[in-house]
């Protein structure tokens, strides 16, 4: 009879829970409402959870202990965890304790950002698989095998390195402002760029399709062939530093762009700060500071962070856009155009400025 009318107020009292529990999501409710820490929960502390709900003044004392007693399966007095979880997720008992996994849910992820996360997430596609980095990393470790085998010194560079990588007295053969990110210096210099390439390209081209992945690529690219001719205009430059960069930074744009809909967000952030800042940094200190002085032009790794963060922010998906991300979206694109237009000029109209053309 008492069991009848619980399972009747329970019905009309049911609220509907639009999430699956996870187990480690009721421990965290166990060990909230078991107040003395002894592993069980008591009559008194079911109480005080049902009592947290909406229902405090409709059920009284004597349909709780009935309840505790449903749910009580070896009959030790107490609920253990097991015990627990079955009595949520039975179904008489778990319309009552509807409330208590809403209000669980709606403080740890909100519902609005739940849904625009999970709808990220749902973007990502592995079929067709993200092959946009792939490839070039494999045209990168074939043109570098060949280059060595028709190298006539051993450890120098072949006719193909000599045909694309950029050259200051070459600056006509306009191609060379890209193919230089095909050849590379040494095969640390290689693995290097193909690791980090690989490793964050192909997580990017996930989300973010391959296609925008490759415009973001070749925006860093040629960025930092642009940016260090003009700041060293003698220097030959080889490597995909400018692209991998753009892809580093891309990763912030992302971030950024997808604030409320990422999981720990601040967290990412700072680890992609950190790791661009940490790399630059140490271009820079190699460069000018630790004898022997590097040959490696940090100011095109610089310029292809400042592209890939930029052009990241325009093409980059972006789940829900804001009135702020609209700004930074309009104030990325101006600052590209303007930054991108003034290298191109320089390069046109600073004829004196860079070393005599060869023929």
């Amino acid at each position: 009879m008492t069991a009848g009318r619980i399972t009747k107020f329970l019905r009309e009292n049911s609220v509907e829970n639009p999430f699956r529990k996870a187990k480690m999501q009721w421990r965290c409710i166990f060990d909230k409402y078991d107040a003395d820490r002894d592993g069980y929960i008591s009559v008194k502390e079911l109480d005080q959870l049902i009592e947290s709900q909406d229902y405090e003044r409709d059920i009284p004392s004597h349909v709780v202990r009935k309840i505790h007693a449903l749910a009580d399966k070896n009959h030790d007095g107490v609920l253990d965890f097991n015990e627990f979880v079955q009595m949520i997720q039975s179904s008489t008992l778990r319309p009552l304790f509807g409330n208590l996994m809403d209000s669980y849910v709606a403080m740890m992820v909100p519902q609005k950002s739940f849904q625009e996360r999970q709808e990220l997430t749902d973007k990502a596609r592995y079929c067709p698989p993200p092959l946009g980095m792939v490839i070039i990393s494999i045209l990168e470790i074939v043109l570098y095998c060949c280059d060595k085998g028709l190298s006539r010194r051993p450890g120098g560079n072949g006719p193909i390195s000599a045909s694309l990588l950029y050259d200051p007295t070459r600056r006509y053969e306009a191609w060379r402002f890209v193919t230089y990110m095909l050849v590379h210096n040494g095969e640390f210099h290689l693995v290097v760029n193909l690791v980090v390439q690989l490793f964050l390209g192909i997580t990017l081209e996930v989300v973010h399709r391959w296609w925008r992945v490759l415009l973001i690529y070749f925006a860093g690219v040629l960025a930092g062939s642009l940016v260090a001719s003009i700041c060293n205009p003698e220097v030959t430059l080889v490597g995909a530093s400018g692209g991998v960069y753009a892809i580093l930074t891309a990763h912030i744009a992302s971030i950024i762009m997808n604030w409320k809909e990422m999981e720990y967000p601040f967290v990412q952030l700072l680890i992609f700060v950190i790791i661009t800042v940490c790399d630059i940094g140490s271009a820079i200190y190699e460069r000018h500071i630790s004898p022997p002085s590097s040959s490696v032009s940090y100011t095109a790794h610089i310029a292809g962070a400042v592209a890939g963060l930029l052009m990241g922010i325009n093409i980059v998906r972006n789940v829900k856009i804001t009135h702020s991300e609209n700004v930074i979206w309009w104030v990325s694109v101006i600052l590209y155009v303007l930054l991108m237009g003034t290298t191109i000029v320089w390069h046109i109209a600073g004829g004196s400025y860079f070393p005599v053309q060869k023929d």
